[in-house]
């Protein structure tokens, strides 16, 4: 007994897709993905393709005329045409062995005299050092630490208007010895119940644009004792002062230090810490720019280590007298006669220069 079914399969059949038909269309297809992934990167895809079907099959150009590097960018050439007039590509060549057209222009732009070309020289901005100096550098400054005082004698930094904002925030930040510093430095503890505050020489607002660099100006090595009402009054006037320059003019570089001679009161008790009677900042401004004339200014001042009331301007005096007092070379690498000229001018001129509203 045969079982038969009440329905017949041959008068169905598949409708829609059929493989056997669309087997071509859907290799073609596939091909040409695989084509234009593969040389999409190329302007003309389909005649890179046809070029290495003729090289494979032995039509095509020799090896030696092919590119030893198919995926070398090419070099231009020198017969190909550019937006450079023929004669002034002659004149370059006529100066093979001279400054380029372009490099002398910038040069030319910048300066008409190459006496100020003294920022582009390694650490230019730091002040004269011996070989003995236990220099510390970070990523946002860079310090002398003397350990016989346990407290740096000079910070430098150049103060751009870009890391003055931003979203670095000091609340949690906490004081912390040094790495950096073999020798040791003083512990946040050695200030405590001192009557002095940890005060920074680098402050933490000029690096408002890096967390991790704020984070580096407290370190032990950027702290000197301060009384509260100079840290937090006229020091702290100060401080905005040179932040508010850094934006009007572009850019600074900041020098910031203590004056440091034997005989100081000192805190702490694992680390006796030196108490300097005065703080200093000197700051020189650079505009070597190619629309405008070289404008070049240096401004010092000298701080008690006290509460003040006076204006800002009470506290500026010639470098020179900076100088002298703690016996540090500032800006060694300006020529000597700008040097000289900066450093000594009269107190009322750099007055104007710097705190006139331009």
């Amino acid at each position: 007994m045969f079982f038969r079914p009440r329905f017949s399969t041959s008068k169905y059949h598949r409708r829609g897709f059929r493989l056997r038909g669309n087997t071509l269309i859907l290799l073609l297809v596939f091909f040409l993905i695989a084509l234009f992934l593969h040389y999409g990167g190329r302007t003309q895809p389909v005649v890179a393709f046809w070029n290495d079907l003729r090289s494979l099959v032995g039509i095509g150009p020799s090896h030696r005329d092919r590119a030893d590097n198919p995926y070398k960018a090419p070099e231009p050439d020198e017969d190909v045409a550019t937006d450079e007039k023929p004669h002034r590509k002659r004149k370059k060549r006529s100066e093979e062995g001279s400054a380029s057209d372009t490099q002398g222009q910038t040069a030319n732009e910048k300066s008409t005299n190459k006496r100020f070309d003294f920022e582009n020289q390694v650490d230019f901005l730091l002040p004269g050092l011996n070989a003995s100096d236990d220099l510390i550098r970070h990523e946002g400054y860079t310090l002398r630490y003397v350990d016989r005082y346990k407290v740096a004698d000079w910070v430098a930094y150049p103060l751009l208007a870009y890391k003055i904002s931003g979203d670095a925030d000091r609340e949690g930040e906490q004081f912390q010895p040094d790495p950096a510093v073999k020798a040791g430095t003083a512990l946040s503890s050695d200030y405590t119940k001192s009557g002095y505050d940890r005060g920074h020489l680098a402050p933490a607002g000029d690096f408002k644009f890096s967390q991790r660099m704020m984070g580096e100006t407290f370190y032990m090595s950027n702290i000197a004792p301060q009384a509260p009402q100079f840290n937090r009054g006229i020091w702290k006037e100060l401080e905005e002062q040179v932040r508010h320059w850094a934006v009007r003019d572009n850019g600074l570089y900041v020098i910031t230090g203590s004056v440091l001679k034997p005989g100081m009161p000192t805190i702490g008790r694992a680390n006796k810490v030196s108490v300097p009677q005065q703080f200093y900042k000197v700051i020189l401004y650079c505009n070597n720019s190619a629309t405008a004339q070289p404008n070049i200014r240096m401004i010092g001042f000298l701080l008690n280590n006290e509460e003040s009331d006076s204006s800002l301007q009470q506290f500026v005096v010639p470098v020179d007298q900076i100088e002298q007092l703690t016996g540090i070379d500032f800006f060694p690498k300006l020529p000597d006669d700008l040097e000289k000229k900066l450093e000594s001018k009269r107190r009322s001129e750099v007055i104007a220069d710097w705190f006139s509203a331009f």
